[in-house]
C-alpha cells in the first residue's frame, strides 16, 4: 500500500529591501542604508567567493527528513505538517454541541429567575426605571439590586454563548478530508504506527468527526485524477518534473510521494485549456461545413451540433472545475450565444448570396 499527496512547493523568500531612511541633526545627515561603511567586511568576504558559490549560498535551503524525527508524536506531527492534505484533526462536534446545550439551559434558568423578579416588582417603578430599582434596593437594605446582579450574570453567559456559536459555525465551515487524503493518512498510519497506545490512535477512525486544515482552493475530482495518473507513472523523470528539490528531500520512504501543488495545477490548467480549445474549434468547423451547403436541413443539423457541444461544455465545466451554479449557467449561456451568432451570420450570408450567372 502506498501513500500519496500533492504537496505545496517550497519557495525561498528573498529578503525585501528596507526603505531608505535617514537621521540627521542640524546640517549633518547620516544615511542609515548607506553601505559605504557597514558593508566593507561583507564585500571583502564576497570578493573571495565565485559566482557559483554565491548562488549556492543564496539558494541553499535546509530540509529535515521525516525519518530523522523520533517515533511517536514528533514523527506524527512532522508528517501531518509536511503536507496540507494531511492536516487532519478531530472537530469534537459532539462535545461542542454538549457544551452549547448546557450553557443554553443555564441561560434559560437565568431567564426564568429574571421573570420571577419582574413579577415580584410588577406595578412598581422598579420595572420602569433602572435608577429607581437601584435606589429602592439600597434603601430597603437589599444591597445591590438583585435584578442588576442577575442581568450582569446573564450578560456574561450570553457573551460566552455567542462566542461558542460563532466558533462552532466557523468550525463547521472547515473542509472535510477527501477520500484520497483520508486513505493516504490511514495508509501511512497503518504502515508506520507512530503511536503505541491504542486509544490515542482511535481519533483517525472517527471519519465523520474529522476536519482538514487544507485551504479551500479550487480542487476538483479531475485534479485528483491527474495526480493519480502522475503517481502511477512515478519515476525519476516525473519526480524531477513535479517535485521540487525540497520536496524530494522530505523523505526516503518509497511509499510516500510529494508533488508540487503549483506544478500539478499548471498541468491541469494546460489540459483544461486544450479541452476548452477543442470544444470551441470543433463545433465551429462542423457548423461551417454544414451551413456552407445552404440546405435548410443543414441548418437544423448545425443547431443540433450546437446543442450537443453546449451540453459537453457544461459537463466539462462541472467536472473539471469547481464552478458555482450561477457561474456554470453564465458560462454555458455565453458559449451557446457564440455558436448561435455563428450560425445566424452564415445563414444570413447564404440568404443574401447572389447566384452566379
Amino acid at each position: 500500500m502506498s501513500s500519496q499527496s500533492t504537496s505545496y512547493s517550497s519557495v525561498s523568500a528573498s529578503e525585501k529591501p528596507q526603505p531608505e531612511t535617514s537621521q540627521g541633526c542640524g546640517h549633518v545627515v547620516i544615511d542609515i542604508d548607506s553601505r559605504a561603511t557597514t558593508m566593507v567586511n561583507q564585500d571583502k568576504r564576497n570578493a573571495t567567493l565565485t559566482a557559483a558559490q554565491k548562488a549556492y549560498e543564496i539558494n541553499c535551503t535546509l530540509t529535515i527528513p521525516l525519518q530523522e524525527y523520533p517515533k511517536g508524536y514528533p514523527l506524527q506531527a512532522a508528517f501531518q505538517s509536511s503536507e496540507s492534505s494531511w492536516s487532519i484533526y478531530r472537530a469534537f462536534n459532539y462535545l461542542h454541541a454538549r457544551v452549547i446545550l448546557d450553557l443554553q439551559d443555564e441561560i434559560r434558568c437565568l431567564e426564568e429567575d429574571l421573570e420571577e423578579i419582574d413579577l415580584e416588582s410588577q406595578g412598581t417603578n422598579r420595572l420602569s426605571s433602572r435608577k429607581d430599582d437601584l435606589e429602592q434596593a439600597e434603601c430597603s437594605g437589599e444591597g445591590p439590586s438583585p435584578r442588576a446582579q442577575l442581568i450582569d450574570k446573564i450578560r456574561m453567559k450570553l457573551v460566552n454563548y455567542d462566542e461558542l456559536l460563532v466558533k462552532a459555525r466557523e468550525l463547521n465551515a472547515f473542509q472535510r478530508p477527501s477520500k484520497r487524503d483520508y486513505k493516504s493518512f490511514r495508509t501511512w498510519f497503518w504502515n508506520t504506527k507512530p503511536l503505541s497506545y491504542e486509544l490515542e490512535e482511535q481519533f483517525i477512525k472517527r471519519k465523520e468527526d474529522l476536519i482538514s486544515l487544507r485551504h479551500g482552493r479550487e480542487w476538483s475530482g479531475f485534479d485528483g485524477f491527474i495526480e493519480s495518473c502522475v503517481r502511477k507513472m512515478h519515476c525519476g523523470f516525473t519526480q524531477t518534473l513535479f517535485a521540487t528539490k525540497e520536496l524530494r528531500e522530505k523523505t526516503d520512504d518509497k511509499c510516500i510521494y510529494y508533488y508540487s501543488q503549483s506544478r500539478i495545477e499548471k498541468l491541469v490548467g494546460l489540459i483544461i485549456t486544450l479541452i476548452v480549445f477543442v470544444l470551441l474549434v470543433l463545433p465551429v468547423v462542423a457548423m461551417y461545413k454544414l451551413t456552407s451547403i445552404g440546405d435548410r436541413n443543414s441548418t437544423f443539423d448545425a443547431v443540433g451540433i450546437m446543442v450537443v457541444f453546449t451540453l459537453l461544455f457544461s459537463a466539462a465545466m462541472s467536472l473539471l472545475t469547481k464552478a458555482k451554479r450561477h457561474e456554470l449557467f453564465a458560462a454555458s449561456a455565453a458559449y451557446c450565444a457564440v455558436l448561435v451568432v455563428f450560425i445566424s451570420n452564415f445563414s444570413n450570408n447564404d440568404d443574401i448570396a447572389i447566384p452566379r450567372a
